[in-house]
C-alpha cells in the first residue's frame, strides 16, 4: 500500500496526467472539477453498479451516526462535496419530521444541477463552492459531512481547517471514504478496483479519465492512522474511525474542540 508517510506527506489530490511536482492547488482543483463534469450524466448509475449498492447502506449508516443532531430543532449541517447529493438525501431522510437547515455544495455545476433536479419539493438548498473556501461564516454549521469527495480535495489539511472553521464548538465532522482492506479480500479487491472497475466506468460513461484516477486516488489517500492525527491537528477531539465492509469504506469522525 502507497499511502503516504508522515515524512513525505502527501498534500492532496492528483489527477492522473498531472506534474505532480509542478501542481498546484488551483490546477489539481481544476482538473477534479472537469473531471466530475464529464462524467456527471452517468455518476449515480455507476456509483451503484460499481459498489453493487452497497454504497446507500453506507449513506445510511453515516446519517444515522449523526441522529442526535438531526433531530435537533434548529441544527445547521453542510454536506460537502456533495456531488448529485445521494449523502445530502440520506441526512434529510434521517432527519425525520425534524427540519434541520441542510445544504449540499460542491464546485461541480454539473453535479449540482443534477442534484437540484433530485430535491424538487424539498426544503434541501445547494450552493457552488470550493471545500477550501467555503463561502460561510466561521461557526456557522453543527454538522460537516463528506460522502466520497473529500479525497479528491487538492489539499487535505486544508480541508479539514476549512471545516473545524465552519464548525460550531462542540460541531461533529464526518467524512465516508474509500480505503483499502487488508488480507486476501484486499487482494481480490484491489484487482477488482485497478483492473475491472475503471473498464466498466469507462464503458458506462464514455470517458475514460475518471476511472483510472478513482483507485490511485484512493492508494493515494492517507491510511486511518495519519488521517486520524491530521484531524487531532487541525482542532478535532475523539477522532475516531469506523470500518464499513470490512473497511473497502469508512467513516471519519471527529468534535470541534471547543
Amino acid at each position: 500500500m502507497s499511502h503516504g508517510t508522515m515524512d513525505q506527506k502527501v498534500v492532496g489530490a492528483a489527477p492522473l496526467g498531472a506534474p505532480i511536482d509542478a501542481l498546484d492547488r488551483e490546477s489539481a482543483a481544476r482538473s477534479v472539477r472537469e473531471m466530475f463534469t464529464s462524467i456527471a450524466p452517468r455518476y449515480d448509475l455507476l456509483n451503484h453498479i460499481l459498489s453493487c449498492n452497497v454504497d446507500r447502506l453506507w449513506w445510511w449508516r453515516t446519517a444515522r451516526r449523526f441522529d442526535a443532531i438531526l433531530k435537533r430543532p434548529g441544527s445547521r449541517v453542510l454536506d460537502l462535496c456533495c456531488g448529485t447529493g445521494d449523502m445530502t438525501f440520506a441526512l434529510r431522510r434521517r432527519a425525520g419530521s425534524a427540519t434541520p437547515q441542510i445544504l449540499g455544495a460542491d464546485f461541480s455545476h454539473a453535479m449540482l444541477q443534477r442534484a437540484a433536479k433530485k430535491s424538487k419539493n424539498t426544503a434541501l438548498r445547494w450552493i457552488e463552492a470550493d471545500a477550501l473556501q467555503l463561502p460561510f461564516p466561521d461557526e456557522n454549521f453543527h454538522l460537516v459531512t463528506s460522502a466520497f469527495g473529500f479525497r479528491n480535495l487538492a489539499d487535505y489539511d486544508a480541508g479539514l481547517r476549512e471545516i473545524a472553521r465552519v464548525l460550531a464548538p462542540g460541531g461533529e465532522c464526518g467524512i465516508l471514504d474509500f480505503g483499502e482492506p487488508g488480507g486476501l479480500l484486499g487482494s481480490v479487491y484491489r484487482v477488482y478496483f485497478k483492473n475491472i472497475l475503471p473498464k466498466i466506468g469507462t464503458v458506462i460513461s464514455g470517458v475514460r479519465g475518471p476511472y483510472a484516477y478513482l483507485p490511485a486516488s484512493v492508494e493515494r489517500f492517507p491510511a486511518p492512522d495519519e488521517m486520524l492525527e491530521r484531524m487531532r491537528q487541525a482542532g478535532f477531539r475523539q477522532a475516531s474511525w469506523t470500518p464499513y465492509t470490512f473497511g473497502i469504506a469508512g467513516l471519519y469522525q471527529g468534535v470541534k474542540s471547543a
